[in-house]
């Protein structure tokens, strides 16, 4: 029961950006139906930055309509020094938790993630640990993120043997990354469990805004999460072919995006950032435009193709850890 389209506050919502833009974007998204806010321990800068900001924002702005809401957030990357405070030990899992519920101000989230696998912890360990924060009631629901197809399997058994059913999975899933398509999402139809797609816009590469050259300010332009190598001529050629089929579908190329992730009816939300309202604006319109004809989906088959960009591809291909 998410929105078709959710807003996560990974990158824009650190200490680095105005306040009052951080609070116009949210207030928005709800007013334009948004009901789930995706989070981690992590986000920033700042790391918790991300989080504050939002505690801040749910107390002096949603604090009345927290039952219509879907808070989440995640451990499993870098926290905090020394070796626990990443990866998927239980220690640092609860104790991540705790310090996130305290930085937003909240008695529980609906959602905690496992927020990437871990090969050096035994995987009943890691759900051991998301059964304790629902058992406990830190968290209504457990969630991973970027788990293989056999691993989220095995985790899905465990945590059915520990009585908290595995709910979400938290996959990155665009035109140019389709690594879900082999496997990951038979197994989530087979468990019954959702999946929620992040970075379908691909950090802003299906956007179309780096077709004539890498914008000042850009993601691209910071040498961070997108780098300008994955902006390959190959890559490019990929992108302007699809803008030329959103256009023909009336829609703008992060629209036609979306709505393609969306199209497969085992994805229950797509998960997209936003710098501004406008730009929240224009991607909450590819909601209800999911249908497309033969015909399209065969054009865009054609450029929508491996664009390496999958650089959290190391958690799904990890082998698991063994019991100890």
């Amino acid at each position: 029961m998410l929105p078709e389209v959710s807003l996560g506050l990974w990158q824009n919502f650190g200490d680095e950006r105005r306040l009052d833009t951080q609070r116009a974007i949210i207030r928005r998204a709800f007013d334009l139906g948004v009901t789930h806010f995706d989070l981690a321990n992590n986000y920033g800068p700042p790391y918790g930055s991300a989080e504050r900001n939002f505690g801040r924002i749910l107390r002096e702005d949603l604090r009345p309509y927290r039952d219509e809401l879907i808070i989440s957030t995640k451990a499993g990357y870098d926290m905090w020094p020394g070796p626990y405070g990443d990866r998927g030990s239980r220690k640092y899992l609860l104790a991540s938790l705790d310090q996130s519920l305290a930085r937003m101000g909240l008695e529980y989230v609906d959602i905690f993630y496992s927020h990437r696998a871990d090969p050096d912890t035994p995987l009943e360990e890691t759900m051991g640990a998301l059964a304790t924060a629902v058992t406990s009631g830190k968290a209504l629901y457990a969630g991973i993120s970027s788990y293989s197809a056999e691993r989220t399997a095995q985790a899905a058994a465990i945590l059915r043997q520990l009585g908290t059913p595995l709910l979400i999975h938290q996959p990155s899933y665009s035109m140019l990354n389709r690594w879900i398509e082999d496997g990951l999402l038979d197994t989530l139809a087979a468990e019954g469990v959702g999946c929620i797609a992040f970075s379908p816009l691909a950090q802003g590469v299906l956007t179309g805004k780096y077709l004539a050259g890498v914008p000042a300010g850009s993601r691209a332009s910071q040498d961070g999460s997108l780098s300008a190598d994955q902006l390959s001529e190959e890559n490019l050629a990929r992108v302007s072919g699809l803008n030329d089929i959103a256009l023909a579908r009336g829609q703008s190329l992060a629209q036609m995006a979306l709505s393609w992730v969306l199209r497969d009816q085992r994805v229950t939300s797509a998960l997209i950032g936003a710098s501004s309202v406008a730009q929240l604006e224009e991607n909450l319109a590819a909601a209800g435009q999911a249908d497309f004809s033969e015909s399209e989906l065969a054009a865009i088959d054609r450029y929508a193709t491996e664009g390496h960009l999958n650089i959290w591809a190391a958690s799904s291909e990890a082998p698991p850890a063994q019991r100890r």
